[in-house]
C-alpha cells in the first residue's frame, strides 16, 4: 500500500504542478504579446529610435569636446613653456644691436621710449646669458656691467630716471656691443 498511496501523491502533485505551469504560462504570454500605441505595454515606456542615436550622438559629442579640451590644454601648457624658456643669446644680443644707432635728446618725445627698450634689451640679454649652457661664468664681465647699471636705476624704470641715468644705460649698451664682437661664437 505504501507504494500505491505514493504514485497517487507524486500524481497529484504532478497534475497541480502542470496546472500551475499552464496557468503560469498563459499569463506570460498574454502578457508579452499586449500591444499599445505607445510600445510593448502600458507599464513598459516607450523609447524611440532615435533617443538611443542622440543618447550615443551626446556621448561621442562630449568624448570629443574633452578630446578638444585636452589638446588646447596642451597647446597652452607648450606656449607658455615657450614664454618662460630663455631665448638665445644671439637672439638677445641682436635686439640690443637693433639699438646702436640711435639715440635720444633728453626730454624729446622719442627719449622714453629708447631708453626703455635699451634698457628691455637689456635685461633680456642679462637673462639671456645666465641661462645660457656655457653658464653665466663665461659672460661675467657683460653680466656685471648689467648688474651695475640695475644698482644705478635702482628699480625705477620710470622715464625720468632712465633719462637720469641715460649715458649709463647707453655706456653699458656700447661696452657689451664691443665685448660681443670680441667673441663671436657667442652671437653667430
Amino acid at each position: 500500500m505504501f507504494n500505491r498511496s505514493s504514485r497517487i501523491r507524486g500524481a497529484a502533485r504532478a497534475m497541480t504542478t502542470g496546472a500551475a505551469g499552464v496557468v503560469l504560462g498563459t499569463l506570460l504570454v498574454g502578457c508579452s504579446t499586449a500591444d499599445t500605441s505607445q510600445g510593448p505595454g502600458g507599464d513598459v515606456p516607450y523609447v524611440a529610435p532615435s533617443a538611443n542615436a542622440a543618447a550615443a550622438s551626446r556621448a561621442a559629442e562630449a568624448a570629443e569636446a574633452e578630446r578638444s579640451a585636452e589638446e588646447e590644454a596642451d597647446a597652452v601648457a607648450e606656449a607658455e613653456a615657450a614664454r618662460n624658456r630663455p631665448e638665445a643669446v644671439r637672439d638677445a644680443f641682436a635686439g640690443l644691436q637693433a639699438t646702436l644707432n640711435d639715440d635720444c635728446t633728453p626730454g624729446s618725445s622719442n627719449c622714453a621710449y629708447f631708453l626703455g627698450r635699451v634698457h628691455d634689451e637689456l635685461t633680456r640679454l642679462d637673462k639671456a646669458m645666465k641661462a645660457d649652457p656655457k653658464g653665466p661664468g663665461h659672460f661675467k664681465e657683460p653680466i656685471a656691467r648689467i648688474g651695475t647699471l640695475r644698482t644705478a636705476l635702482n628699480g625705477d624704470t620710470s622715464t625720468a630716471n632712465l633719462e637720469k641715468h641715460r649715458s649709463e644705460l647707453i655706456g653699458t649698451r656700447d661696452h657689451i656691443n664691443a665685448w660681443m664682437q670680441g667673441h663671436p661664437e657667442d652671437y653667430r
